[in-house]
């Protein structure tokens, strides 16, 4: 993901705990180089100061949503109504005040990853690889190597859950409500076990996992 401030301390604080929570993370001091970046390479999120320098937080915000849906989020200390409703119709996803509880951005950034990953139309293809490891959808197989293996419904389901999102971290909630659905009353526990499941039909080592990586506090993420 992107972050675009231009205070040292409260950059440095959000680039080492989104690293800490396992994402990728560059980040810049002003709006013409969060600006380029953003046209330069594809992000699943982008963070902006309001008040930037060369570029504020609200023209990079217009300017990036011309060429792109990546999810917005606007930091601030303007708090009032007017404030809020410029950075909503300037394109952002959410806008959130300064100064905030590190807890209560993180939650926002997982919040907007979900609803970014949600709003993505249904693949159409019928196979989903990655190196030496192929899920065919149609037929339910999986196979490593070349080499079939055999996997309940729910672990086949799950391995496509992560394999169409390769790359990105989803939530244990998620993966729930994607693979179990809404009536399940089990809780995260769940995906975990079936996760240690999966790993020990697709990892060369299940207890180094190079395949499904763990987010810590977070969910999982399909390496491939």
């Amino acid at each position: 993901m992107l972050v675009v401030e231009d205070d040292p301390t409260v950059r440095e604080m959000l680039e080492l705990n989104l690293k800490a929570e396992g994402y990728a993370v560059t980040a810049l001091a002003d709006g013409e180089s969060g600006l380029a970046t953003a046209r330069a390479q594809p992000f699943d999120l982008i963070v902006l100061d309001v008040m930037l320098p060369k570029l504020d937080g609200i023209s990079l915000c217009r300017l990036i949503r011309k060429d792109s849906t990546v999810p917005i989020m606007l930091l601030t200390a303007r708090g009032t109504e007017v404030d809020k409703i410029i950075g909503l119709e300037s394109g952002a996803d959410d806008y959130i005040v300064k100064p905030f509880g590190l807890g209560e951005f993180l939650a926002r950034v997982r919040a907007a990853l979900r609803r970014s990953i949600s709003s993505l139309p249904p693949t159409p293809r019928d196979r989903l690889e990655s190196n030496d490891l192929v899920l065919d959808l149609i037929a339910r197989r999986v196979y490593l190597n070349e080499m079939e293996l055999k996997m309940t419904h729910k672990e086949l389901d799950l391995l496509a859950e992560l394999m169409r999102n390769k790359g990105v971290v989803i939530s244990r909630d998620l993966l729930l409500q994607k693979v179990w659905g809404y009536e399940f009353f089990g809780g995260s526990r769940t995906v975990d076990v079936h996760v240690r499941w999966l790993r020990e039909k697709i990892e060369v080592n299940p207890s180094s996992p190079q395949r499904i990586n763990t987010v810590r506090g977070v969910g999982y993420r399909f390496e491939g």
